[in-house]
């Protein structure tokens, strides 16, 4: 994505748009349940595209809520740390979320023109990850992997 496109990234692998419904327990599964905590939650569910937490939380504030932009950004890192939320970034190094529905890790490619993104197969980096971890002695590893690229609408675009 360039500096001049929005932050919100649209995803192909929900081509209805419609936002998926949040898994039993999801704010639970953040500590203590709090009213705020299951708006944020609700909002990014609803969100079918990557959202940043600032954008997140002005729609929230337009809609009403008095949620606190804080409160936002631990929601959404918290969601992120639980397995509840895909994390990408924007060409800035913005961070952007989006609601996972189930357990399952994913990666995605995105366009860096129109930040149109694809989940993608990921069963060979993660057989790598587990490799390397089990290698090295280490346990718990995480890791993070960015693809990027051009779509091919935005290629023929020019």
């Amino acid at each position: 994505m360039t500096d001049t496109k929005p932050t919100a990234i649209v995803t192909a692998d929900r081509p209805d748009r419609r936002p998926a419904r949040p898994a039993d327990g999801d704010v639970e599964l953040l500590g203590r349940v709090t009213p705020r905590r299951a708006e944020v939650l609700r909002a990014l569910v609803e969100s079918a595209e990557f959202v940043s937490a600032q954008v997140l939380y002005a729609r929230l504030v337009q809609a009403g809520s008095r949620v606190g932009l804080s409160t936002v950004y631990r929601t959404l890192t918290a969601l992120a740390e639980v397995g509840r939320a895909d994390v990408v970034r924007d060409a800035n190094g913005e961070r952007l979320f989006r609601h996972r529905p189930g357990p399952d890790h994913r990666h995605y490619l995105i366009c860096r023109s129109c930040g149109l993104s694809l989940s993608v197969d990921s069963t060979t980096v993660e057989a790598w990850a587990e490799h390397i971890a089990s290698m090295s002695g280490f346990d718990q590893v995480h890791h993070t992997v960015e693809l990027t690229g051009l779509c091919p609408n935005c290629l023929s675009a020019g």
